[in-house]
């Protein structure tokens, strides 16, 4: 069984599809999302309507995103965030407006059983952004900061090389998990254009939202496929750019 990590979309459904395509999906594969699924390109609520589907063939992990936290106050409870609608929030207001009022309940239903993080039988933790505890995710205060949270992939990026892990000073929070694997922050930010590893960090936001790819990442052999750069699968839109 191969376990596959799949970045942030973005709504960006078209590119989700072509590296699915370029492969070879296995009936045995466990698919792992780390989230945001949505805001971006226009395919937002195709998107989610495709993992509903995707997940009754596959074994399927979804983790929740802060984008899909948005969208869930939006389809939820009405919540017109200005910051979200000014971060690819329009455009899935807009792929919502033909959607019955039953697969809106389904597709409700799908963000409320999101996931804000999991840990395999590999001690290996998904999650969508980050954590801060000492002790883990499950012991965060506030436990939206696993879709928000940007300081751990920050941290891993400054790291000192040089530093082992039995220093006292080698960072806590790396030293629970055999790997971890995030989204949130693209990667493109620090000039990669494949997900990349720091310290036992592995981020697969490839920039699917703004000029980069759908990534997906095999966690047992780190092979890659990825999809062509997203914009270019929508060339009269302008996603989050």
């Amino acid at each position: 069984m191969r376990t596959v990590v799949i970045g942030d979309i973005h709504g960006g459904l078209k590119g989700l599809k072509q590296v699915f395509e370029r492969m070879d999906l296995k009936q045995d594969d466990r698919f792992i999302f780390v989230g945001d699924y949505v805001d971006g390109w226009s395919e937002s609520a195709e998107t989610i309507s495709y993992l509903i589907n995707f997940s009754e063939k596959y074994e399927c992990v979804f983790i929740r995103g802060n984008h899909d936290a948005l969208l869930y106050n939006f389809l939820k409870k009405g919540d017109n965030n200005p910051t979200w609608l000014q971060h690819g929030g329009e455009s899935s207001k807009k792929s919502y407006e033909n959607l019955s009022e039953g697969e809106v309940k389904a597709h409700i239903n799908f963000l409320e059983n999101l996931r804000n993080y999991f840990v395999d039988e590999e001690n290996r933790l998904y999650l969508h952004a980050g954590f801060t505890n000492l002790h883990g995710p499950e012991y965060e205060y506030y436990p939206n900061m696993v879709y928000w949270d940007r300081t751990l992939w920050e941290m891993v990026c400054a790291l000192d090389n040089s530093i082992s892990e039995e220093d006292d000073t080698y960072p806590k929070r790396l030293k629970l998990f055999k790997e971890i694997y995030i989204g949130h922050t693209p990667v493109t930010r620090v000039g990669f254009t494949k997900p990349a590893n720091f310290a036992n960090v592995w981020n697969v936001d490839t920039g699917a939202a703004f000029k980069g790819a759908v990534s997906v990442i095999n966690a047992d052999t780190k092979e890659v496929w990825q999809s062509d750069p997203v914009w270019q699968l929508y060339p009269n839109e302008d996603g989050r750019n």
